[in-house]
C-alpha cells in the first residue's frame, strides 16, 4: 500500500518513550531496521489526543508507534509534545495458508519530529 498523506494538526502529540533506532530481528540477531535505500529508522511512541473544539467534550487518546525516516536528535523526552513532519499511514494485513485474513490494522510514520510549546522555545534559545 501507498503511503496515505494526513492532516495531524487536529491532535496533540506528547511523547512517551524517546525516539530510538528501529531493530529488527534476523536469524535470531537484532539488527538495525532499514528502507529501501539503506537508511536506518528511529521508532517514537507518542500519545496522540484529539485537540479540545468548542462545544465538544475532549475526545479520548490512543498510545501510538511511529516510524522516523531520519534520526530527530536530542531534545524529544518523554512527556514533551511534539508535531509530526510529513506523517502519513499505511495499511497491513497478514493472510494466513488457508488464505484467511488473520490481522490487519495502520501503522504511522513521519519523516521527522519538531517540538512545540515550551520544548520549542528552549530549543531555539
Amino acid at each position: 500500500m501507498q503511503d496515505i498523506p494526513f492532516v495531524s494538526s487536529g491532535y496533540r502529540f506528547m511523547v512517551t518513550e524517546a525516539p530510538i533506532m528501529k531493530m529488527r530481528e534476523v536469524k535470531g540477531e537484532m539488527v538495525p531496521a532499514v528502507d529501501r535505500e539503506g537508511n536506518q529508522a528511529f521508532v517514537v511512541m507518542l500519545f496522540a489526543k484529539p485537540r479540545q473544539v468548542e462545544g465538544r467534550r475532549p475526545g479520548k487518546g490512543e498510545e501510538i508507534k511511529v516510524t522516523l525516516a531520519v534520526d530527530p536528535g536530542e531534545g524529544f523526552e518523554e512527556g514533551s509534545y511534539v508535531e509530526l513532519i510529513d506523517p502519513v499511514l499505511n495499511t497491513w494485513q497478514t493472510t494466513g495458508d488457508d488464505g484467511r485474513i488473520s490481522g490487519s490494522g495502520l501503522w504511522f510514520k513521519a519523516l521527522g519530529l519538531k517540538p512545540v510549546g515550551a520544548g520549542a522555545a528552549q530549543r531555539a534559545a
